[in-house]
């Protein structure tokens, strides 16, 4: 059975928590992966709030026979707001309004997104700073980032585990971004020497893991909470 997680309070990085909603097993529908291109409005908007695990593709369909999200999410009509690699866990929102779907992929609205990333290595303030200030990139210089040094969390067993050497420390460090570009994080990272290992994203906007274990989802009941 998977377990629940908590975490330590991390300075300067506060998280505010949803609707304490109780987390549901899912099963298998089957449906489109793509939602219209058009953003449009519902009269009744959904909110999904999935702990995605890893290995698990951020789409409902997959010809090579992988696991998606049609594997834990049976709400119809919901799609993803934002992507999720593959090799990376936590936070996926899904939703069926249009509109709110664009105002977190669009890149000008700065939805903020917070990731806990496990490194290899121990980066000191200076190497951070780095991050802090922007670095250049492929595809160009990245945003100022909020980054710091947390404590080791208390979370769910990564299946297979990361790959760790016995004489090189590892790091977790919270970090806020509010751009989408590919791999990002990632990248960002081994640009100053550290590579990420392990990649939870934690908070999307307003929306937090809080307990929800992996693997598992939460709608969130929009008659008592507004978005």
């Amino acid at each position: 059975m998977t377990q629940p997680f908590s975490k330590k309070k991390i300075q300067h990085n506060k998280f505010t928590k949803p609707n304490g909603f109780s987390a549901t097993s899912a099963n298998k529908p089957y449906r489109q992966s793509r939602p219209s291109a058009k953003p449009k409005e519902v009269q009744d908007p959904i909110i999904v709030l999935f702990n995605k695990p890893f290995d698990v593709l951020c789409q409902f369909t997959d010809e090579q026979g992988r696991k998606t999200l049609k594997d834990y999410i049976p709400i119809q009509d919901v799609y993803a707001a934002g992507r999720l690699d593959r090799d990376s866990e936590g936070l996926l929102l899904l939703t069926n309004d249009g509109k709110l779907q664009a105002q977190i992929t669009e890149p000008k609205k700065k939805t903020f997104k917070t990731y806990w990333v496990q490194v290899e290595g121990a980066p000191t303030e200076v190497d951070l700073d780095k991050l802090r200030q922007g670095v250049e990139l492929k595809d160009g210089l990245t945003l100022p980032a909020k980054i710091n040094i947390m404590e080791n969390p208390t979370i769910w067993p990564r299946t297979p585990a990361i790959r760790e050497r016995a004489n090189i420390p590892t790091t977790w460090l919270t970090i806020e971004i509010c751009e989408g570009r590919n791999r990002q994080v990632r990248r960002m990272t081994a640009n100053i020497g550290f590579p990420t290992l392990r990649l939870i994203r934690y908070k999307i906007g307003q929306w937090s893991l809080d307990d929800l274990p992996n693997g598992q989802y939460r709608q969130l009941d929009m008659r008592s909470k507004s978005v």
